[in-house]
């Protein structure tokens, strides 16, 4: 897979593609910070896709956003790297179906908000 430059642009020999008028960069930035979510979290976990061992290569490609040119971009850094660092775990993916796991993440992500206020 190409990685997206400091810019969000793709490097690759070919032009640069749109997908519904955004760019693939855009696409994932939507996506990582969705993770930030517990209860999509769940939703992904009940859909079976936490299971999926495309889907966790996928989240394994996006910790590219751990690095500062590509965290920069992200309107809460914390609980979203966070959650995609949790995501890389067997265990947490299994977990993250009980409410009491989703209902102690949504609190903490609150939390970590308020503060960042």
């Amino acid at each position: 897979m190409d990685a997206p430059s400091s810019t969000g642009t793709v490097h690759s020999s070919q032009p640069e593609q749109s997908y519904g008028g955004f760019t693939r960069f855009e696409l994932e930035l939507e996506f990582v910070q969705a993770l930030a979510n517990p209860y999509y979290l769940n939703h992904l976990a009940s859909q079976k896709l936490l299971q999926d061992p495309a889907f966790i290569a996928y989240l394994k490609y996006l910790r590219y956003f751990q690095q500062p040119e590509y965290t920069k971009y992200l309107f809460y850094p914390g609980p979203t790297l966070n959650a995609l660092e949790l995501l890389q775990q067997e265990r947490f993916r299994q977990e993250i179906l009980s409410p009491d796991i989703v209902a102690h993440l949504a609190e903490q992500t609150l939390l970590s908000s308020i503060k960042a206020k």
